[in-house]
């Protein structure tokens, strides 16, 4: 089997073959095969007193990849709309450039987590209704803050996000579930 015309090793058709068997096909069309490998790929021959290129070892990650964002739970969301429970620290965006708004994100996630806050609010606003001058974007941070929150300088505090009810701006603001500090834990 071929992938951009390099020979597949062993180890990437077996993995290849296991990942084909779990994947459920769309309804109509046949599951996928693995293609039988018509090219083997040969061992290289080494003349006898010379030693082979040494193979680069793998480089692992040092720290294991964070779990996927997640929205909030049905039962904080309802609770959040009963009143039961309730942000506990919000951070109103609205007039800062993209720059200033994620460096102010940032410093804001930062202390609350240390602060041991579980769930706050963050205001983008929905943007300026109307038509777009002068090739600016409106709406710009409601777009990009949901982005940045899946970004590696702030992935380590946000534990997932979600659009917050009507009565905390809707659609223009985010809950934001923060993991716990390492220290306040």
């Amino acid at each position: 089997m071929r992938r951009r015309g390099k020979l597949l090793s062993e180890a990437e058709l077996a993995l290849w073959r296991q990942v084909a068997r779990t994947v459920k096909p769309l309804a109509g069309r046949a599951p996928v095969e693995p293609e039988p490998e018509v090219e083997q790929a040969k061992p290289a021959v080494v003349p006898e007193g010379v030693l082979p290129p040494a193979m680069p070892t793998p480089v692992r990650p040092t720290k294991p990849a964070p779990p996927p964002l997640v929205p909030l739970e049905r039962r904080m969301r309802t609770q959040l709309r009963r009143g039961q429970q309730s942000v506990e620290a919000v951070i109103d965006l609205h007039g800062l450039r993209q720059d200033e708004a994620h460096a102010a994100l940032r410093g804001f996630l930062r202390l609350q987590q240390q602060r041991g806050a579980k769930l706050v609010l963050v205001v983008t606003g929905k943007g300026i209704a109307g038509d777009v001058t002068y090739g600016e974007e409106r709406g710009i941070l409601r777009r990009n803050v949901p982005h940045w929150l899946r970004l590696p300088d702030l992935r380590p505090l946000v534990l997932g996000f979600d659009e917050a009810e009507q009565r905390h701006g809707g659609t223009g603001a985010l809950y934001i579930r923060l993991r716990r500090s390492r220290e306040a834990g």
